[in-house]
C-alpha cells in the first residue's frame, strides 16, 4: 500500500484592516463604519480583481456622496438610483450597462456589511433595480486557429523569455483558462498521474479545475521548465529581471500576461483588438465548430450555464435571404 503524502497549502496573505484607510465619509460615520469597511476590503472579497474593482466603484460613490454634502446613515432614498444612471467613464462617457451593474453590485454588498456591523440601519442599494442587460452574442473579439497557430510559430524560443512566453499562449489556447488562472500556476500544478499530464487551475470563483494537457502544449511546458528549473512551490510563469533573459522568483501577474500577449500579437502582425480573453472564444467557437457536445465545451470553460458559455460562440449567426424567404406568410 502507497503512502499517500498531503501537501498543505501556505494560507492567503491578508491585508490588515488598520491598513485600510477609509474615504473621510467613513471615518465621520464612526468606528463601526471604520471597521466594517476595513473588514469588507481586508478579506470579505476572495477574487483580487473583485476587491479592486469593488473598492473603485464604492469608493468613487462615497466621494461623491461627500461632494453632495450627504452622511453615511443619511443618503437619501433615490440618490443612489440616480448615481448609477448617470454613471459615467473616465473618458466622460455614459458607463455601460455591465459597468453599471458591477458598480450596483459592489454598492449592494458594501451596505450589507455595513448594516450587518450596526453602522446604518437600512441598505439604502436594497431596492435599486439595475439595467437589464442581455446578450445573445459576447463581445469578446476572436481571432481563428490559423491566426493563433501563426503567433505560437512566431516566437524566437532561443531563450527562457521566449520558451515561457510560448508556453503560456499555448496554455491560454489548448485550455481556455483566463490570465488570472494562468498567473497562479505552480510548478507542482503541472503533473503527471501516470498517463497523462494535467495542469490544476484556481479559477474564478474558487474552484479548483484539472485540464488535460495535449502534447504539444505539455512539450512546450517541459521545454520552458527544462531551461527554468525551480522548486515545487515556485510559480511556474516567473516574471523577468528587469529586461533581462534571465527569470526572478516572482510569478508574472495577470495584469503581465496581458501586456506580454499584447506585445506577441503585435509583433505577429495580428489585430491590436485581440486580448488574453480572445482565446476563450477562439478555443470555444473552434470545438463548437467540429461538432463537440455545448455541455463538453462548457465543461472545458468552467461555466454553471450553458448560456454563459453560447457567448464564447462566435459562429456565423447572421440572418440570410435564405432564412426569411422561407417563412410561409
Amino acid at each position: 500500500m502507497s503512502e499517500t503524502s498531503i501537501v498543505l497549502q501556505p494560507p492567503r496573505e491578508l491585508t490588515p484592516l488598520d491598513a485600510i484607510e477609509p474615504p473621510v465619509i467613513i471615518d465621520h460615520a464612526g468606528k463601526n463604519a471604520r471597521f466594517a469597511y476595513a473588514e469588507f476590503f481586508g478579506d470579505q472579497i476572495a477574487s483580487d480583481y473583485t476587491r479592486r474593482a469593488y473598492r473603485h466603484a464604492v469608493d468613487r460613490f462615497l466621494l461623491w456622496c461627500e461632494a453632495e454634502g450627504f452622511e453615511l446613515a443619511r443618503i437619501p432614498p433615490g440618490a443612489i438610483g440616480h448615481y448609477i444612471r448617470n454613471l459615467t467613464t473616465t473618458e466622460s462617457k455614459p458607463a455601460s450597462k455591465p459597468t453599471q451593474k458591477l458598480h450596483l453590485a459592489a454598492l449592494r454588498k458594501f451596505f450589507d456589511a455595513m448594516v450587518q456591523r450596526h453602522a446604518i440601519v437600512l441598505n439604502p442599494a436594497s431596492t435599486v433595480r439595475g439595467p437589464v442587460v442581455r446578450n445573445v452574442i459576447g463581445k469578446t473579439p476572436a481571432t481563428d486557429p490559423a491566426q493563433a497557430r501563426a503567433l505560437l510559430h512566431s516566437i524566437d524560443t532561443s531563450d527562457v523569455i521566449g520558451l515561457r512566453d510560448r508556453a503560456i499562449l499555448a496554455t491560454l489556447m489548448y485550455t481556455a483558462c483566463r490570465s488570472g488562472a494562468v498567473s497562479k500556476l505552480r510548478l507542482r500544478d503541472f503533473y503527471s498521474d501516470g498517463r497523462q499530464h494535467y495542469l490544476r487551475f484556481d479559477e474564478k470563483g474558487g474552484a479548483d479545475r484539472q485540464i488535460p494537457c495535449r502534447h504539444d502544449l505539455q512539450g512546450y511546458i517541459e521545454e520552458y521548465i527544462g531551461a527554468a528549473p525551480c522548486g515545487p512551490d515556485a510559480p511556474l510563469f516567473r516574471a523577468a529581471l528587469g529586461r533581462t533573459n534571465q527569470l526572478s522568483e516572482r510569478p508574472l501577474q495577470a495584469k503581465d500576461i496581458h501586456r506580454m500577449v499584447k506585445r506577441r500579437m503585435k509583433a505577429a502582425g495580428l489585430p491590436s483588438i485581440l486580448t488574453c480573453h480572445s482565446f476563450r472564444a477562439t478555443t470555444a467557437t473552434d470545438l463548437l465548430e467540429q461538432g463537440v457536445p455545448l455541455e463538453d465545451v462548457q465543461e472545458l470553460l468552467g461555466h454553471a450555464d450553458p448560456r454563459t458559455t453560447r457567448l464564447y460562440d462566435r459562429r456565423d449567426r447572421t440572418i440570410t435571404r435564405n432564412v426569411v424567404e422561407r417563412i410561409s406568410i
